[in-house]
C-alpha cells in the first residue's frame, strides 16, 4: 500500500501518471484534502485548515478506510502533513519516501520570506498583501519554479488551472485567505 498525500495547490491529480505505473506492484490511495481537487470545501469554522487539521482529516480518513499498514510519499506540501500522520500512528508506517518535501521551518528558503514574517506579525495588511499574491502565475511558478525550458513544456498547464480555478470558489478563498 502506498499513501500520496499531495502537494500544494493541487490534488491527486498530480499522481495520475504514477499511479498507473505502479498498479501492478502496489495499491495506491491518493486522496483529495478538503479544499482541494474535487472534493468539498467545508467552511473555515467547521474544518481547520492547518497543516494538523489536515493531518487528522487523513487519520480519520486512513482510519474509515482500514488503511493499517503503509509506505508513506512525503512531497511538497503533503510532507507536512504525513509527517504528523506519521507521528500520530508511527505503527501504520512501513517506509517513508521522501521528495522534495520541505519538512523543517529553514527549509522554506528566501521565497517564502514575506509568509515567515506574516507569521511572526499576523496584521490585517500583511495578511492582504498575501491574499493579493495568491495568483494563477503564482500557482503556474509553483509548477514550473526553476524548471529547464525544455521540461517545462512536458508539464500539463491543467496542474495550475484547474487548482485556481478550484481554489477561487468562495469557500475555498475563505478556507486560505483567513
Amino acid at each position: 500500500m502506498l499513501l500520496l498525500p499531495h502537494g500544494y495547490p493541487c490534488s491527486s491529480y498530480e499522481f495520475r501518471n504514477l499511479m498507473p505505473a505502479l498498479a501492478d506492484r502496489w495499491r495506491t490511495i491518493a486522496p483529495d484534502f478538503p479544499g482541494f481537487g474535487y472534493s468539498g470545501t467545508p467552511g473555515p469554522a467547521t474544518f481547520d485548515y492547518s497543516f494538523d487539521g489536515y493531518a487528522g482529516f487523513l487519520d480519520a480518513f486512513c482510519t474509515r478506510l482500514g488503511l493499517d499498514w503503509y509506505a508513506l510519499y512525503l512531497h511538497d506540501y503533503g510532507s507536512q502533513i504525513g509527517l504528523r500522520l506519521a507521528i500520530r500512528a508511527p505503527q501504520r508506517v512501513a517506509a517513508l519516501i521522501i521528495q522534495n518535501g520541505d519538512i523543517y521551518e529553514d527549509e522554506l528558503g528566501p521565497k517564502y520570506q514575506g509568509l515567515r514574517d506574516y507569521w511572526k506579525n499576523p496584521t490585517p495588511e500583511g495578511h492582504a498583501v498575501l491574499e493579493n499574491a495568491v495568483t494563477e502565475e503564482g500557482f503556474r511558478e509553483e509548477f514550473l519554479n526553476d524548471v529547464r525550458d525544455e521540461l517545462a513544456e512536458r508539464i500539463p498547464p491543467e496542474l495550475w488551472t484547474v487548482a485556481w480555478a478550484q481554489l477561487r470558489t468562495p469557500n475555498a478563498a475563505a478556507s486560505w485567505s483567513g
